[in-house]
């Protein structure tokens, strides 16, 4: 151990389900620790996801106490060593220490063993090779402690080996950097990635959307992407252009109106300038359907909506709905070009917060009192009349309602 500390803010550490894992796995000669990203984010007084466990047992001694425990065992990759146990609901991933034997990407073999300094050194970036005992002793034999004072996302070891046996670690070293380094990135790493970037063609579309969508709402995601897109880092992921302006104007509106970061829409910002770049980039990353009509959404004459004024920006949130109309808007913001801070493009924005849509009052059965039959015809009738009811600015008034539906009427059935 090169280093150490005693970590004293991690109250999961004494109580609480991960605890009781801990406690499970740390008798009968066998150890466990607390590792990666949750030592990380504790060290960093920032809010802890997965807790993820290392430990000298082998995977079929953790689910044989598992079951003595009355804890829940899922054998998740039991190949490589992982078991997840389910503590309260809560998931536990419990991986059995390991040195590559062979190294071939993803698919590398492992030799299970009893060396925590080894263990680290397998993995991807100092800040990651940590480990925490269940008294809050902090082992670092990487140098992450030194890395994490500084902000500085490092690779453990050579780079351009850590990159190639899993290429993902091209995206992860940006992510990582946008969401816990500060400063330039660093320069090997750097280097070794833009050196092994052919490998992202092998990527899977999935690995590499949960990657990039990390990455669009970390803190320092513009740097971060800024980089990427100088070396060509992004035409491989993308399949076209990176429009950095856009990305940076889509990050100073949302932070102006208050809005959480959202993938999707900074997706968007990055890639799409017309529905075809939409498109193109829902299969590349394969989105799911919800977020790929979002995204189609965004691209879809975004331009229209520079310039309009509040009138038909009611009409525009009638028919879109206030979740498209903002994303749609919002693109329209960060690719005009214009200071963040222009209260017409705030007020637009904020319609939704001042005007709620009425529904159309009018219905079928007020044209076929006026002689329109069922069929075809009467959906024309209800469309032009909902048309025209937009473009008089949502009467409410009856007499203005029959009007309406009497012009429609006769447009269609014309005497």
């Amino acid at each position: 151990m090169t280093n150490a500390r005693v970590l004293d803010d991690a109250p999961w550490l004494r109580s609480g389900p991960a605890a009781r894992v801990l406690e499970l796995l740390n008798k009968d000669g066998e150890e466990a620790r607390v590792v990666g990203g949750a030592v990380r984010n504790a060290l960093m007084k920032i809010p802890t996801g997965d807790i993820d466990i290392a430990t000298s047992a082998l995977p079929v001694e953790v689910i044989r106490r598992a079951a003595a425990a009355g804890i829940k065992s899922v054998p998740t990759g039991i190949a490589h060593g992982t078991v997840t146990l389910v503590v309260d609901t809560q998931p536990f991933e419990v991986t059995t220490l390991r040195e590559d034997a062979e190294t071939f990407g993803r698919k590398a073999k492992v030799a299970f063993g009893r060396d925590w300094a080894a263990d680290a050194a397998r993995r991807d970036f100092t800040v990651n090779g940590l480990s925490v005992d269940a008294d809050g002793v902090v082992y670092d034999y990487v140098g992450g402690l030194d890395d994490i004072a500084a902000r500085r996302v490092r690779f453990i070891g050579d780079p351009d080996k850590r990159i190639a046996e899993d290429y993902l670690r091209i995206l992860r070293f940006f992510r990582i950097h946008a969401a816990y380094g500060s400063g330039e990135p660093d320069r090997a790493g750097y280097l070794a990635c833009i050196a092994g970037r052919a490998g992202l063609a092998a990527l899977s579309a999935e690995r590499v959307r949960m990657e990039m969508l990390k990455l669009l709402v970390a803190d320092g995601a513009l740097a971060a992407v800024s980089a990427m897109a100088d070396p060509g880092l992004l035409l491989p992921i993308f399949g076209g252009i990176a429009y950095i302006g856009p990305f940076s104007g889509m990050i100073a509106a949302e932070r102006l109106l208050g809005l959480k970061p959202d993938p999707i829409r900074r997706l968007a910002a990055l890639a799409v300038a017309v529905t075809e770049d939409a498109r193109r980039v829902a299969v590349r990353l394969r989105l799911t359907n919800a977020e790929a009509r979002a995204l189609d959404s965004m691209g879809h004459r975004w331009w229209r909506l520079d310039g309009m004024d509040e009138a038909r920006a009611r009409r525009r949130l009638y028919r879109l709905g206030e979740d498209f109309y903002r994303n749609r808007l919002l693109l329209a913001w960060a690719r005009s070009g214009g200071n963040t801070d222009d209260g017409r493009w705030t007020g637009l924005a904020t319609l939704p917060q001042r005007w709620s849509a009425p529904k159309f009052p009018l219905k079928a059965a007020d044209f076929i009192a006026r002689g329109m039959a069922e069929g075809p015809a009467l959906g024309q009738v209800l469309a032009l009349a909902e048309d025209a009811w937009l473009a008089a600015d949502f009467p409410c008034e009856a007499t203005a309602l029959a009007a309406i539906a009497d012009q429609a009427v006769a447009r269609i059935n014309p005497r």
